[in-house]
């Protein structure tokens, strides 16, 4: 057995693993095997999950640093240590970002016509075109703010483009601050698509920022503009809400989403031609160290290329167009409740259509036989069609219960706009319980059939949010199993009313006996080993940083349990550690799709467990949400979870990372015919039509 405390070694750091993740996602941009366009793609997509890194988790760790927080992680990193080490891996990974960028991506996109015309490369024609632009669309919306007592350095929205000018002279009042901020509104595209005859290319655009470099003195007539640096900084996001002194959830989190935008600052992001004075200076306006300046070769916001590919018409150039398929049991059937009723239907997304989960509460909405419809929601589309749905349910009489987490972080407002829309039509709206996220996802109708009330449920690993249904991995189930059915009732009932917790028959749910019954699982495989027999564990995640875990896998480890773990994102275990993890294999695939699917297998002297849930392993999921894990009890539908979501990923030999007992990943090496889980399951399940070459 190991000992109760383990060293600190034998952890990785949350914020060094999260870095680790973003360096997987960045070598999507350099692999040459990806699409030109998809790989512009990955640098935004870099650039957004960067954002988001320091919005949270780097602002978390400067506010323990600001108030002397004595926690420390399993991994033994003081805060300090942690932010010095963290801003040293960013600071590399954004220089390489830029450099794939400037070197590889866009002269790649030049050469097939796709071209980013710089300022100093504009012609007459073109120039007179963008002054036409700048006079037309941009002049009568840009409120220069120069420096002085009456005017003091703007507030700066987070995330927002902005410019610092440096002037010389005096204004119509005398007044020589020698600096001006001006503001880009974010109404303003950040990439302006030029004419073809004016581009001389197929797809030629222009930067906003090239724009107002080009003329900003125009808003400040007749003073010298001696430097011109666009600037953007980023901010501390948390919404501090008092639990215990909110009376109403919504009303509170409205009044914090208004500060969110002005936070304490975390991060300044300035062009590379900014000097040395001027970025001192901002510097200083937002409470920042040099440590926290992140000057870039181009554009200080590259999320807003994102745009770039879904504007131009090259197929050639982006993944192949996938058509995800139908369950064969709903192709012959197409009353849903009918098929359910059948068999336990079992849905691959984005490799099967998020479709049947759509039509499963459409036909609950028009069905006179429906009586009730509850739901939960943690994430879902602005143009979600499942909420209006349930409005036009409740609108038609029926009753409509739903639990929107108000507190899903980023997507907030969202929710509060579709929770009054919900209370406007009728529907019962809940927030949860106050001090637990309600991240399981779950929805059941309420159906009279015959002499008596049917439940059928729709039980997931992933959002109700039908657009990244098909660019997230994860599986559903539609069951009316009765004893599932009631064990999710239950769950409803816990977080719409009061009572005590009852005890379920086959979920099994934070934060109540997830967390234990996990860890047990994990103990019975490795009590199982020492008996001499056979023992396996596979897990599919997101994201292992719970420490019991972790401690409980170790010691399955050293009682000989052979364990893979597919974990997309951060993993403090650390594998291949002599005597502690040499039976521990960790893997990470990173391709077109992002995983999102949890899978937990346990061999259990061949009876092979497997469970499907909403929740990673950590702290968070396990004490702080409302979560819930569910077996599969259909025999067919575990194969099929086997098949499609544990045994490609252990074979994949082109997408794969391994990690290394130092913590750090390497690409399998490809000893033998390459093999992609994802391109396997897309030819497994749906229709890929190549693009013409």
């Amino acid at each position: 057995m190991l000992p109760v405390k383990l060293n600190p070694e034998y952890f990785i750091n949350r914020e060094l693993g999260i870095l680790a993740f973003n360096r997987r996602v960045l070598a999507q941009a350099e692999d040459e095997r990806v699409p030109l366009l998809e790989r512009l793609k990955f640098l935004c997509i870099f650039s957004s999950n960067m954002d988001e890194f320091f919005e949270v988790r780097v602002a978390g760790l400067k506010n323990q640093i600001k108030y002397n927080s004595p926690h420390i992680g399993p991994d033994g990193l003081l805060p300090k240590q942690a932010l010095a080490t963290v801003s040293s891996m960013a600071h590399e990974m954004v220089e390489l970002q830029y450099k794939i960028l400037n070197d590889v991506v866009l002269p790649q996109l030049a050469a097939e016509e796709i071209r980013f015309i710089r300022r100093g490369d504009w012609n007459d024609t073109q120039r007179e075109w963008i002054a036409a632009y700048f006079f037309r669309e941009l002049m009568p919306i840009l409120t220069p703010i120069g420096l002085d007592p009456a005017h003091p350095f703007p507030r700066v929205l987070n995330k927002s483009l902005n410019f610092a000018v440096e002037l010389e002279g005096k204004d119509a009042f005398g007044r020589n601050s020698g600096v001006a901020i001006v503001q880009a509104p974010r109404a303003l595209p950040r990439v302006i698509r030029l004419p073809r005859e004016i581009a001389g290319c197929d797809h030629g655009f222009v930067f906003l920022s090239s724009i107002l470099h080009a003329h900003v003195s125009e808003l400040f007539s007749g003073m010298t503009v001696k430097g011109c640096y666009q600037f953007r900084v980023t901010r501390d996001t948390d919404l501090i809400l008092d639990d215990e002194d909110t009376t109403d959830l919504r009303l509170a989190l409205q009044g914090e989403l208004a500060h969110r935008q002005y936070g304490d600052a975390v991060r300044l992001e300035v062009a590379d031609n900014c000097p040395a004075e001027m970025s001192s200076f901002l510097l200083g306006q937002f409470g920042l160290t040099q440590e926290d300046l992140y000057q870039v070769n181009g554009l200080v916001n590259l999320v807003r290329l994102m745009q770039i590919p879904d504007s131009v018409d090259r197929p050639d150039l982006k993944f192949a167009h996938y058509t995800p398929s139908l369950p064969k049991e709903l192709l012959k059937e197409a009353d849903i409740f009918k098929a359910i009723r059948k068999q336990d239907i079992l849905l691959h997304h984005p490799f099967q259509s998020f479709n049947p989960v759509i039509e499963f509460i459409k036909q609950a909405a028009e069905d006179p036989q429906v009586l009730a419809i509850k739901q939960t929601f943690y994430r879902t589309s602005a143009d979600s069609t499942l909420m209006k749905s349930l409005i036009e349910a409740a609108q038609r009489g029926k009753e409509v219960t739903v639990v929107v987490e108000l507190l899903a972080r980023f997507d907030e407002e969202a929710n509060i706009n579709w929770a009054a829309k919900l209370e406007n039509a009728g529907a019962h709206v809940v927030y949860g319980v106050v001090g637990h996220k309600t991240h399981a996802k779950m929805a059941m109708v309420v159906r009279r059939e015959e002499d008596k009330l049917r439940r059928y449920v729709h039980i997931a690993t992933g959002n109700y949010h039908q657009r990244t249904a098909r660019l997230y991995t994860d599986f559903g189930v539609l069951t009316c199993q009765e004893e599932i059915s009631e064990d999710v009732n239950d769950v409803f009932a816990q977080l719409t009313g009061l009572g005590r917790a009852s005890k379920l028959r086959h979920l099994w749910q934070s934060p109540f006996t997830l967390h234990q019954r996990m860890v047990k699982a994990i103990q019975n495989e490795a009590d199982i080993a020492r008996s001499g027999k056979k023992a396996r564990i596979i897990a599919k995640m997101n994201a292992l940083l719970d420490p019991d875990v972790i401690r409980a896998l170790y010691d399955a480890s050293t009682a000989g349990v052979q364990i893979d773990l597919i974990v997309r994102g951060v993993c403090a275990l650390r594998p291949g550690i002599p005597g502690v993890s040499e039976n521990i294999r960790v893997r990470s695939i990173v391709g077109r799709f992002l995983e999102h699917t949890r899978i937990f297998y346990f061999y259990d002297n061949g009876a092979e467990h497997i469970h499907l849930s909403s929740a990673d392993w950590m702290y968070r999921n396990f004490f702080r949400r409302i979560e819930i894990c569910f077996p599969l009890l259909d025999a067919k539908a575990k194969r099929r979870v086997f098949k499609e979501g544990l045994e490609p990923y252990l074979k994949d030999n082109t997408n794969a990372w391994e990690m290394q007992q130092d913590g750090s990943y390497a690409l399998k090496p490809n000893r033998r015919a390459s093999f992609t889980a994802q391109q396997f399951l897309m030819q497994e399940h749906g229709q890929e039509i190549l693009p013409d070459v």
